[in-house]
């Protein structure tokens, strides 16, 4: 089933949507008949809550298997169907932002992955112990923006850890893509940035389509609901999100030939 890939999701700006879109891919996923796991790096827990699953009740959570315990023993069902599973997060993985064995996630990841089209981590909003070794763990690094100064101007130093996490720890690493989220259906200044974001990291770089800001998003997110739940009501952002699926599959099958 599984072509072992793993994808880290990251950005060290908060509020750009990096869960949003880890459950979108998970969303469109399921919805295409694809089994996936959302590892949930982020101490904030909101993936393993969206998900259905308590964070303040997980007693195995990624804190866990960052020290010594398995994947297997941690990943539980999500509330979203047999087809999406979660690696819950836990207030403990605070304390793991800090030193710690970056390939540790790796070797647990790899005992469970054959089990999935695909993992997908979350990363929390920042470039520590955590986010590196999500991205050690990952075969792709994707990352999130969206069209405003602010998350642009940290884009910089997200692709140098990278290519630091590539060097010492992971030579399978790709960064794949950079996905803009929330574009609205018009702003000069969203266009601005969007300019300014081709200027720094490419054309190629970035994914089609973008993910349009919509009010259906954050009402997913507050009913703990995959946003292909909502038929049509949602059908743009599914869309998009089926789509850049899509694309992420073919990059995967392209680099397990």
């Amino acid at each position: 089933m599984c072509m072992g890939r793993v994808v880290t999701v990251l950005n060290q700006k908060g509020g750009v949507g990096k869960t949003t879109v880890t459950l979108g891919f998970a969303s469109a996923a399921a919805a295409a008949g694809h089994r996936v796991l959302v590892v949930d790096l982020d101490p904030q827990a909101s993936s393993t809550w969206v998900l259905g699953v308590d964070p303040a009740e997980v007693e195995t959570s990624t804190a866990e298997v960052l020290v010594r315990s398995s994947a297997e023993k941690a990943m539980v069902p999500s509330a979203w169907g047999d087809d999406v599973w979660v690696l819950p997060a836990s207030h403990r993985l605070t304390a793991r932002d800090h030193g710690g064995n970056p390939a540790r996630l790796g070797e647990a990841l790899a005992e469970v992955s054959d089990q999935f089209h695909a993992v997908l981590v979350d990363c929390p909003p920042s470039l520590g112990a955590l986010t590196t070794a999500g991205l050690t763990a990952a075969d792709h690094a994707v990352i999130v923006v969206e069209p405003s100064a602010l998350s642009l101007r940290g884009i910089g130093a997200v692709a140098d850890l990278v290519d630091e996490v590539w060097d010492a720890y992971n030579a399978e690493l790709e960064l794949t893509g950079v996905i803009v989220n929330k574009v609205p259906a018009w702003s000069s200044e969203a266009e601005r940035r969007l300019d300014e974001l081709v200027r720094t990291v490419g054309k190629r770089a970035i994914w089609q389509p973008a993910i349009p800001q919509r009010v259906i998003v954050n009402q997913a997110i507050g009913e703990r609901r995959p946003i292909h739940s909502y038929g049509a009501r949602s059908y743009d952002v599914s869309e998009s999100f089926d789509k850049l699926w899509a694309k992420l599959r073919r990059i995967m099958a392209r680099q397990s030939d």
